[in-house]
């Protein structure tokens, strides 16, 4: 018999992995830079700091929970973990090893790691191309190099997969915001960002999208379920406690951003249209897929013990096509203008590029 909606979470993270700072990252921004962005947690959220017997974990990551977290993600989903890359000189080769070997790679790293590169490169307007514009009229220091390392990071991930000069590749955006690499169809992108994470999915299978979060966010289930959940994922989330149901609101709000961001339509797609259930092996699929005919691979990671990095992305027998409908219509969020762009999670594109 099929499980339960949603996919089981962790008691805690995996061995080895509790909350340690990522190689690289800073304490804050650059001496003389302000972090631009607003303080305190998005409408709807709390910053839900560790406390307590607790305090070792990730807040939002409440003991007792069932287990079901593999080394390399949820059990039972796509196995293999994120490849970190700590710059630009890599390395690189694990990166187009896992392309070629199992047609797609999740890469991840920090903006630290990267600042010194961004911050000396004489080609760095080469490097971001058309993006460059966008890059000079942001309105921080720390934004516009927040920005131009995460584009970095994606041209980099391409090249090296693709194995490429980063410098060629073309990188523009498609209704709804997608990143794309103009003239090279045989591979797909996405990017996300969250607090000092970066994370790069690149796929050869067609659409894939990833999303990140802090396990430390604290979604607001009342204020959220409406937008973001169906009735039947809505009803199991009432059922658990607290802490169990703001962490599964959580991972769901991850998939089903990396769902959206692969299909092109982020935020302007109701979340709530989308639902998922787990099969008999327990892997995370599409409602109303039939068993062993899922059309999207659906995944999510612990990362460091402090992120979700969910993913979504084609099968390698299938390849996306422009005339193939979506599985869900597109729908209004039902959000003031003001809300569907402020209070969606830190690190979330929406509509638009990150």
């Amino acid at each position: 018999m099929p499980g339960p909606l949603l996919p089981a979470l962790p008691s805690g993270p995996p061995p080895g992995t509790l909350p340690v700072p990522l190689p690289g990252a800073p304490s804050g921004p650059p001496r003389g830079l302000s972090a631009g962005a607003p303080s305190g947690p998005p409408r709807g959220l709390s910053a839900g700091a560790p406390s307590g017997p607790s305090a070792g974990l990730p807040s939002g990551v409440p003991p007792g929970l069932s287990s079901g977290w593999g080394a390399g993600g949820l059990s039972g989903l796509s196995p293999g973990p994120l490849l970190h890359v700590a710059g630009p000189d890599g390395p690189w080769e694990q990166v187009h090893d896992r392309l070629a070997g199992q047609g797609h790679a999740l890469v991840h790293t920090t903006w630290g790691q990267w600042l010194a590169a961004a911050l000396l490169d004489p080609g760095l307007r080469s490097l971001l191309g058309r993006d460059w514009p966008r890059y000079r009229q942001t309105a921080t220091p720390a934004g516009r190099l927040r920005f131009a390392v995460s584009r970095m990071v994606l041209k980099h991930t391409a090249a090296a997969a693709l194995q490429v000069p980063a410098d060629a590749l073309d990188l523009a955006y498609r209704p709804g915001g997608r990143p794309h690499l103009r003239g090279l169809a045989e591979a797909e992108v996405s990017l996300a960002h969250t607090d000092e994470l970066i994370v790069v999915g690149i796929s050869r299978s067609g659409p894939i999208g990833v999303d990140a979060e802090p396990v430390t966010r604290r979604p607001s289930f009342e204020l959220l379920h409406p937008y973001v959940c169906t009735p039947d994922e809505a009803a199991e989330l009432a059922a658990l406690g607290e802490d169990e149901r703001a962490l599964r609101l959580l991972h769901l709000w991850t998939l089903k951003e990396a769902y959206t961001k692969a299909l092109g339509h982020g935020m302007r797609r109701r979340f709530s249209a989308v639902g998922f259930r787990r099969d008999e092996q327990g892997r995370t699929v599409l409602a109303g897929e039939p068993d062993g005919a899922a059309r999207w691979i659906l995944a999510t990671h612990l990362l460091h013990g402090r992120y979700l990095v969910s993913s979504a992305r084609r099968p390698p027998r299938e390849i996306e096509t422009a005339s193939r409908p979506a599985p869900y219509p597109l729908e209004e969020t039902g959000l003031p203008p003001a809300a569907t762009l402020g209070w969606q999670l830190p690190g979330s594109s929406g509509a638009q590029p990150t």
